[in-house]
C-alpha cells in the first residue's frame, strides 16, 4: 500500500518484522510439539526456543542466493541457535508454516478492522438517535418520493454495518485454522497429533483435511466479505456526496479551518473525504475477483496464488481500515442541516404526500384506484409543471367531491410518515441508551 492510504495498525502487521515473528510463533510450537513427542531432546528443545531468532537483512541474503523465502527464514534462525538449530523445520514443509502463520496475520488484521468498525458503529447508532425524528425528504431514483427522518436514514446504515461486524466476526471464526500435513496433505513426515499440538498452541483450529496448503475458499470469504463492508461504506459515503451538492445541502462533511477546495474556485466546499471512500471501495471490490481466482489450484498445490496474496492481503486490510476511519472522521465532524430538509420537503409544493393523496381518494370518494389515480396524477403532474401548491390544486379539483378541505389539508401532515419511527428504533434494544442520553 501506497504510504498515503496505509494505516499504522495494519502495517505494523504486515511488516516482515512482524510476518516472520508469526513464521518463528509456528516454528517454535511445532519444536514444543514434537518434544513432547519425543522426538526433540529437551536440551535441544530448551536451546532452540531460548537463541531462536531472525534477522530480516540476513533473510534477504539468503534468499538472494536460495531464492526461496522460507528456506532463508530456516537457516537464518538455524544460525542464531546454533547445533541445535538442525531441528527447526522438522518434518514440514513450507507451506505447513507460512499458511497457519497466514492464519493468525489475517486473524490479527480482522480484529484491528472490526474493532475500528465496532466504533463507526456506535457512532451510526448515536446520530440515528440523535435525528431520529428530524424530517427531511425520502428519495428513489434520486427523486423525492414520501417524507422520512435522517434518523430513519442513518438507521439503516448502522443496521448493514451490524451485518457486516457479524459476517467479518464469524468469517475469523471458520478461517483460524492452521496445517501441518505436508507435502500433499499426508501427514507422512509430520503425524497428526502433532499438527494438533501446534493448533493448540498457537490457539488455532485444525484444518480438518488439507492438501499441500489451506484451501484457499477460506481466505476468499475474507476478502469477498471485506469488499461487502466496503460497500456499506461506500454507500453511505454516497449518501453523503449526495446530500452536500449545492442544490440541497442537507449534510456536509467536516471542511477544515484553511481547508482548500478549489486551486482556482475559493468557494468550493467539496465532498473529498467521501469521494475518496468510494474511490478505495472501487479497489477493495477489485481485490474480491483475484481472490475467488485463487480458489482453482493444480492438484494439490501450485504458487499461483503466492504473489496475488502478498499484495492483496495487507491491501485489502489497509483499505477496510482505512476508509472506516475515514468513515468515523466524516460522521463525527457531519454538519446536518435540519431546518434546510424542511425547506426541501416544501420544494416540491407538496408533491411528497401524493401517495395519500390517492389512498384518501379511493377512500372517500368510493372510486377506483385507477380513477382515484388518475385524478392525483393529473393535480401532481399540475403541481410539477405550473408550481401551484397540490392541496390548492386538489381543493378547487371539481372531481373532488367527498373530501372535504380540512379532511385534504389533514393529508399532508408530517406525523403520519413519522408515527412508526420509534416502532422501528425499538428493533434495536442497544440503542435505548443513546436514547436516553439525548
Amino acid at each position: 500500500m501506497i504510504p498515503r492510504y496505509e494505516t499504522p495498525e495494519i502495517k505494523k502487521i504486515w511488516m516482515d518484522e512482524n510476518r516472520f515473528r508469526r513464521w518463528l510463533d509456528v516454528e517454535l510450537a511445532a519444536v514444543r510439539a514434537w518434544n513432547e513427542a519425543g522426538a526433540i531432546p529437551d536440551e535441544d528443545c530448551k536451546n532452540i526456543i531460548e537463541r531462536a531468532g531472525f534477522s530480516v537483512e540476513r533473510i534477504r541474503e539468503i534468499e538472494e542466493v536460495t531464492q526461496h523465502d522460507v528456506i532463508a527464514f530456516v537457516s537464518s534462525v538455524a544460525e542464531t541457535i546454533g547445533e541445535s538449530g538442525r531441528f527447526v523445520h522438522l518434518g514440514l514443509t513450507s507451506s505447513d508454516v507460512i499458511d497457519t502463520a497466514s492464519s493468525l496475520l489475517l486473524g490479527e488484521s480482522l480484529d484491528v478492522v472490526v474493532a475500528e468498525m465496532k466504533k463507526l458503529h456506535k457512532l451510526l447508532g448515536e446520530k440515528a438517535v440523535e435525528y431520529k425524528l428530524a424530517p427531511c425528504p425520502g428519495r428513489t431514483h434520486g427523486v423525492h418520493a414520501e417524507p422520512t427522518t435522517f434518523g430513519l436514514k442513518l438507521l439503516n446504515h448502522y443496521a448493514e454495518l451490524g451485518r457486516d461486524i457479524e459476517r467479518l466476526s464469524q468469517t475469523k471464526k471458520e478461517m483460524m485454522v492452521g496445517k501441518l500435513s505436508g507435502a500433499v496433505g499426508t501427514y507422512a513426515n509430520c503425524p497428526p497429533k502433532v499438527e494438533a499440538r501446534v493448533c493448540e498452541l498457537l490457539g488455532l483450529a485444525l484444518d480438518p483435511v488439507s492438501t499441500q496448503i489451506i484451501q484457499r475458499d477460506r481466505h476468499a470469504r475474507i476478502v469477498t466479505d471485506l469488499a461487502i463492508a466496503g460497500g456499506t461504506l461506500e454507500r453511505l459515503a454516497l449518501e453523503i456526496r449526495h446530500l452536500q451538492r449545492t442544490e440541497v445541502l442537507e449534510a456536509i462533511e467536516p471542511f477544515k479551518k484553511g481547508q482548500k477546495g478549489s486551486s482556482a474556485m475559493p468557494h468550493k466546499k467539496n465532498p473529498i473525504l467521501c469521494e475518496r471512500v468510494c474511490g478505495m471501495s472501487r479497489l477493495l471490490r477489485g481485490f474480491a475477483l483475484p481472490a475467488l481466482e485463487d480458489i482453482a489450484l493444480w492438484h494439490e498445490r501450485d504458487i499461483s496464488h503466492s504473489s496475488v496474496e502478498r499484495v492483496m492481503w495487507p491491501d485489502v486490510f489497509h483499505l477496510a481500515h482505512y476508509m472506516t476511519k475515514k468513515m468515523i472522521q466524516i460522521m463525527s465532524g457531519l454538519v446536518v442541516d435540519t431546518d434546510k430538509m424542511m425547506k426541501d420537503l416544501d420544494i416540491t409544493k407538496g408533491l411528497l404526500f401524493s401517495g395519500r393523496v390517492l389512498i384518501a381518494l379511493v377512500e372517500n370518494e368510493g372510486i377506483s384506484r385507477e380513477a382515484a389515480y388518475s385524478i392525483a396524477q393529473d393535480d401532481a403532474m399540475r403541481c410539477w409543471n405550473e408550481k401551484i401548491p397540490l392541496l390548492e390544486l386538489l381543493k378547487s379539483d371539481p372531481r373532488i367531491s367527498k373530501t372535504t378541505h380540512s379532511e385534504l389539508e389533514s393529508l399532508f401532515d408530517l406525523g403520519y410518515y413519522l408515527k412508526h419511527i420509534d416502532e422501528v428504533f425499538a428493533r434495536f434494544p442497544e440503542l435505548s441508551g443513546a436514547e436516553a442520553s439525548k
